[in-house]
């Protein structure tokens, strides 16, 4: 027996394992300091009372004979599906149903997908990066090439002719870097992919925090996209479903590699390996697309983008800078004085009591920069906000 060598030359420690080591051991010996946490990008908000109110009649239905659901469709439910549909046409993008596909969530289809390509491809990803994408391809055993992101082009790469890729992701709006792209950014990644015929891993789980209507929510509201793109999202932050657990992937069907449909692929992996998101999960993200689940979730958001204005607003004050904050609910911010990221999360810690996430944790050139989240309530962000600025005011 020989286990899979390529888990070797992974990181020992997960990035958010490692904070949550070093703030437990800051708090067993400092009891009394109140640490406001702006690190792990979770929700705080609960479910909607429409999606609750979903959630429970599905339950409901569950204990009585005549409406229970067993096995369900591992691609997910029609029901859920046109809804989905019906909320990318308002972008002006017309999907079948067949091309969405309902999963426990993006993070678990964005390293479920690599079931579909060779592991002698390339893989293209951007630095700073999730570590996720990173992760599950060295897993695979895939070589990992980096799109370099830096203050110089705004944390958005375009692409390199010089560089050949058989996989590339991007997330938009981005995470970490809060970093989102316009129309013509990507464009050139989308005729890139079409020249080298690659397919792109778009990484949509942010959208509903997108505010600019001049700002692309999805791929697919670019030409030709479709040839060439698998777009991912998540219900996690644009319903607070992170412990809820849904999200969906879209395939095309125009969407062909070496003469194969990769959609009809992915209906053959999700069916061997995946038995589909509970029925009544998923009638609570149905909740989601009715009136009243827009108009809460909207509300949500809502406040979610205020906490992103008030941190943001605090180092306009203190003059740092940083991208993200006003169409992501992250703000990634330049460290002080020249401080590794590292350094700065424990004189943060220490001084301030407030977490946040190191930008080394997310790639070479995440040194130097800081992760803050939006996900918190209001008065702690407040308070997290003069926290900050009385300790960097000094």
């Amino acid at each position: 027996m020989k286990i899979n060598q390529h888990y070797l030359e992974l990181e020992k420690s997960y990035l958010f394992t490692m904070i949550s080591k070093k703030v437990a051991q800051f708090q067993q010996q400092h009891p009394e300091v109140d640490i406001i946490r702006l690190g792990i990008g979770d929700v705080t908000l609960p479910l909607c009372p429409a999606v609750v109110e979903a959630l429970e009649n599905a339950s409901a239905e569950m204990g009585v004979k005549e409406t229970f659901h067993g096995y369900g469709p591992e691609q997910g439910y029609d029901f859920l599906k046109e809804k989905i549909a019906g909320y990318y046409a308002e972008k002006s993008v017309s999907l079948a149903p067949d091309e969405i596909f309902i999963s426990d969530g993006a993070k678990s289809d964005l390293g479920n997908i690599l079931d579909l390509f060779d592991a002698d491809n390339t893989v293209l990803i951007p630095d700073p990066v999730y570590p996720v994408y990173v992760d599950t391809n060295i897993m695979a055993g895939r070589k990992v090439v980096f799109a370099n992101a830096d203050a110089s082009n705004g944390f958005l790469p375009l692409p390199d002719e010089n560089t050949d890729a058989d996989i590339i992701y991007i997330c938009s709006p981005n995470n970490p870097t809060g970093a989102v792209y316009d129309h013509a950014g990507l464009k050139a990644w989308v005729d890139y992919a079409k020249k080298r015929d690659a397919v792109i891993l778009f990484d949509a789980a942010y959208e509903s925090f997108v505010a600019d209507p001049a700002l692309p929510r999805s791929i697919y509201e670019i030409e030709g996209a479709k040839e060439v793109a698998i777009e991912f999202c998540s219900f996690s932050k644009t319903a607070g479903f992170t412990g809820t657990r849904c999200g969906y992937t879209i395939v095309p069907e125009a969407l062909v590699c070496g003469g194969v449909g990769l959609n009809g692929l992915w209906l053959r992996r999700q069916t061997t390996k995946f038995n589909g998101v509970p029925y009544i999960i998923q009638k609570g993200a149905a909740a989601v697309f009715s009136e009243e689940g827009r108009r809460q979730t909207l509300a949500n958001i809502d406040y979610y983008r205020e906490n992103a204005r008030i941190l943001a607003d605090t180092l306009d004050r203190l003059g740092i800078r940083y991208t993200g904050g006003k169409n992501s609910p992250y703000i990634w911010m330049e460290c002080p004085n020249g401080m590794k990221s590292w350094e700065f999360f424990d004189y943060l810690l220490e001084n301030a009591g407030v977490v946040g996430t190191p930008g080394a944790g997310f790639g070479t050139n995440g040194e130097g920069y800081f992760r803050l989240t939006a996900f918190n309530d209001h008065e702690n962000t407040e308070k997290a906000a003069k926290r900050i600025e009385k300790l960097l005011s000094k």
